[in-house]
């Protein structure tokens, strides 16, 4: 049976970022994967979405460039392709992947993985049935589409995020159960695909966890591309007949019957705890519980990414990974997400870090906020895109940037300005001197810094 110091259970952004980084404290590595190299982001989710993304703003644009002067005549899409070349993109960062590993040493496991109290670990094939054991083991093996217990459901076909992207032909309807993240970018692709599409959202409004004013201008723009939303709504019963699948609805104003070709559940995820199943952990709800170094109840276990809860985003799972492996390796690290950037691909992108209004109300009691909106960009009024705006939040007594929130083109390239300050407790009067180049749209956050100065300053002479 081979021994390795550390042996990392899931080759997600978590995963694999944590097996390369134990490598390099030249650590004898060996890594489990069930599935494709990648994990969900890379292969059912980040990636494919982003990818498909990026052909509804072409679509988008070009609707958009008859009123700049540019014709478009005949103008067709072929989905075969578009799929096609979801794919090549997802095959090629796979094959990044692999090499990567490979360039690190470390050993390539294929097979759902079992971890014993021992610190053994049984890998199970197709071909074969092995055992490897290890010194320290960091688990990160992410999650799975939460499905709700709906009548009826047991008995009609649907999608998730992760099968969502096996459609072999665009369908003339959608209804997308949930209107969180998930839920709003597969709307956009749709929509943009004159697909009609419909969200069902349990709550009061789409991105219930994001800024107010952010959410509310998402939900104009997706009604303007003819979205059909209801809100406060919850989905009692599902049935098929003639292959449309039938949903009934309760709403505020009674019952709804709506029929839909493709029904989709973005309505969160539940951690996968399969190889976990022997181990007597501690849990965070339905998560693993860890600590800030992300070990686990169990000594040398060592657990990031989806399967811990929290934030849920590739980018965090990837740091976590990265301290998961250094306190393997006997070097400290602690996780610090005070700057985690959020960001929805949108149509158009939100991008936010740092604390909200109602946060920073809520743990500094006063704050000052300033929000300069794109309409008043020369760079975004030139690329016709002047829907969104740049919120920042700030400390009115020492001037330290609490919170950032954008809503525009490109904003999820540009919030980490926005985290680096945060990061470092930069002040909204550091963030003014800092020039920024003209005509761009990151100055927003310059114009934003020098409005909120002169905002303090009045407070200031009103107060006196």
């Amino acid at each position: 049976m081979k021994n390795y110091e550390v042996v990392v259970i899931g080759a997600g952004p978590g995963g694999y970022v944590a097996a390369e980084e134990a490598a390099k404290y030249s650590k004898s590595v060996a890594i489990i994967e069930n599935n494709h190299l990648g994990g969900t982001c890379l292969n059912s989710g980040c990636i494919p979405s982003k990818t498909l993304l990026r052909h509804s703003e072409v679509i988008e644009m070009m609707e958009k460039a008859k009123d700049w002067g540019i014709e478009f005549n005949n103008v067709t899409f072929s989905f075969e392709k578009m799929m096609n070349r979801k794919t090549k993109v997802i095959e090629q960062l796979r094959n990044g992947i692999l090499g990567l590993l490979k360039h690190a040493n470390v050993d390539i496991y294929h097979g759902t993985a079992t971890i014993h109290s021992n610190r053994q670990i049984t890998i199970d094939s197709e071909a074969k049935s092995e055992i490897i054991s290890a010194d320290k083991i960091i688990i990160a093996t992410g999650s799975k589409p939460s499905i709700p217990p709906i009548k009826g459901i047991g008995n009609i076909s649907f999608h998730t995020s992760d099968t969502i992207f096996e459609l072999e032909k665009l369908p003339t309807s959608v209804v997308i159960v949930g209107g969180g993240v998930i839920g709003v970018e597969f709307a956009c692709i749709f929509s943009s695909l004159n697909i009609e599409v419909t969200i069902i959202e349990m709550g009061e409004q789409l991105l219930a966890t994001e800024d107010l004013e952010a959410a509310s201008l998402i939900t104009k723009k997706l009604k303007k591309s003819k979205v059909n939303i209801i809100t406060s709504a919850r989905v009692q019963e599902i049935s098929e007949h003639q292959h449309q699948k039938v949903i009934q609805v309760e709403t505020m104003n009674g019952v709804l019957s709506i029929e839909t070709e493709v029904l989709l559940f973005a309505t969160g995820r539940a951690p996968n705890l399969s190889a976990v199943s022997k181990l007597n952990l501690m849990k965070n709800g339905s998560f693993i519980a860890v600590n800030r170094q992300m070990e686990t109840s169990v000594p040398n276990i060592y657990a990031v990414g989806d399967v811990i809860g929290g934030w849920q985003l590739a980018h965090v799972a990837s740091a976590e990974g990265v301290v998961a492996a250094s306190n393997a390796c006997g070097i400290f690290k602690e996780t610090d997400y005070k700057a985690v950037p959020r960001c929805i691909y949108s149509s158009p992108e939100i991008a936010s870090v740092g604390l909200s209004v109602k946060e920073a109300k809520e743990k500094r009691g006063a704050v000052l906020v300033e929000t300069f909106p794109f309409t008043a960009s020369g760079k975004a009024i030139a690329m016709d895109e002047r829907t969104g705006f740049i919120k920042l939040i700030a400390d009115p007594v020492y001037g330290e940037i609490l919170g950032v929130i954008m809503v525009g083109p490109h904003v999820t390239e540009m919030i980490s300005e926005a985290s680096s300050f945060i990061h470092l407790e930069g002040t909204v009067d550091e963030l003014a001197s800092l020039i920024h180049p003209h005509p761009t749209l990151s100055e927003g956050i310059w114009e934003a810094a020098r409005n909120w100065l002169s905002k303090q300053r009045n407070s200031q002479v009103i107060s006196i």
